[in-house]
């Protein structure tokens, strides 16, 4: 009889394991089910409205999942402490896809419970992820836990309203999406760099601080106008701002052979969706675009386009392997900025087209993660191919 632990196994290694697999599954999953839906070829009791469900599911389950993969990763690198054992990280990792599941249940289950269980995910790697940088005295990275206790902020105020306390479904669900691009923000600063000059022989970024600080605190702005629904000039000007000081920011860090390395070209056409973004904001304040389009030009373009760059070189790089992507991964960064297009930009041009354009949108998404699920489940769940641990 084996006496090995129930969860030794290496997709409980470390959480960029388990949660990049569940992210790139419910990638496909929540797709699938929203365009079946959408479409009146499923029709699901859900606790949540349908629209409700669909940004509360992509911020809140898929989001977070990549931001937990990548949070409990990175915190083992900045104090050589691990923040779970593989025991906690299973449990950890099956309390979020309770999560995405109980709600289905709604007929069943109590509303009170079905928040509590998809509530409870955030406080707890919150929790988690705090020790470590505790014990370690690395209290400049507490940010992160700062902004998770905000995401699970936005989570209670759309379970508010689901369980009839009050209106706030809509703010809750902006809150998540912008709390989501301020991580990208601050994140992009230290790795964007790194990544460059370690990827590009030679290559030298312009690291400057107070651009660093004036693109955060820009962008806070233009988004915290947003959250709280304040439009008109205010908001143009705090928008357009943030597209300045982003645009600044990042031509620092730029080389053209960027263009030939997928694992880089992806992270910055992921922030280029970013700055589109808040362009799009701007023009959304005086009604000449939708608001939709700036939404989504932050949620699938900036977060989806660069959390699928993130875990591709993520998994690569803590596996032992080489970082550098096939081209099945090439094609699929492609198709992930071709559903980011034909959300965003194409239903500015050619706006009749709109209901098409959202079909072919998520058809390239789902080939996207098929392509990304289908190469790197064996990376995620095989041990590392140097022999290191994790």
């Amino acid at each position: 009889m084996s006496n090995k632990p129930v969860f030794d196994y290496p997709l409980f290694a470390m959480g960029f394991r388990v949660f990049f697999a569940l992210a790139g599954l419910s990638a496909l999953a929540l797709i699938a089910l929203w365009s079946a839906m959408t479409n009146s070829a499923l029709h699901l009791d859900n606790y949540y409205p349908a629209s409700i469900w669909h940004g509360h599911e992509m911020l809140l389950g898929y989001a977070v999942a990549v931001i937990a993969g990548f949070l409990l990763t990175a915190i083992k690198n900045w104090t050589g402490l691990q923040p779970l054992k593989p025991n906690q990280l299973a449990g950890l990792a099956l309390l979020w896809l309770y999560g995405r599941v109980v709600p289905f249940y709604a007929d069943l289950l109590p509303d009170g419970l079905i928040a509590l269980i998809d509530f409870s995910f955030l406080p707890l790697l919150a929790y988690f992820a705090a020790q470590p940088l505790l014990r370690s005295n690395s209290r400049h990275n507490l940010i992160f836990i700062l902004i998770l206790i905000g995401l699970a902020l936005a989570n209670g105020l759309i379970h508010a309203q689901i369980l009839g306390l009050a209106q706030t479904a809509s703010t809750g669900l902006q809150l998540a999406a912008a709390l989501t691009v301020l991580i990208i923000i601050f994140v992009a600063g230290r790795v964007f760099p790194y990544f460059t000059e370690r990827g590009l022989s030679g290559a030298i970024c312009i690291r400057n601080p107070l651009l660093d600080l004036a693109a955060l605190l820009g962008s806070t702005l233009a988004l915290g106008l947003w959250v709280f629904d304040v439009s008109g000039w205010l908001l143009a000007l705090a928008a357009f701002a943030a597209v300045v000081v982003n645009l600044l920011r990042v031509s620092g860090w730029l080389d053209r052979r960027i263009l030939y390395v997928p694992l880089l070209w992806i992270l910055y056409i992921g922030y280029g969706w970013l700055i589109l973004g808040f362009a799009l904001l701007a023009l959304s304040a005086f009604a000449l675009v939708l608001p939709s389009l700036a939404l989504h030009a932050f949620t699938l373009g900036s977060i989806g386009v660069l959390t699928l760059g993130m875990m591709a070189r993520v998994s690569l790089g803590h596996t032992g392997r080489a970082l550098k992507v096939s081209n099945i991964i090439a094609l699929a960064f492609v198709l992930i900025n071709l559903a980011a297009v034909f959300r965003v930009l194409f239903p500015i041009l050619l706006p009749a087209w709109y209901s098409s354009f959202i079909i072919i949108s998520s058809y390239c998404w789902l080939a996207a993660f098929s392509l990304f699920g289908l190469y790197y489940a064996p990376i995620l769940s095989e041990p590392r191919v140097d022999g290191q641990p994790g």
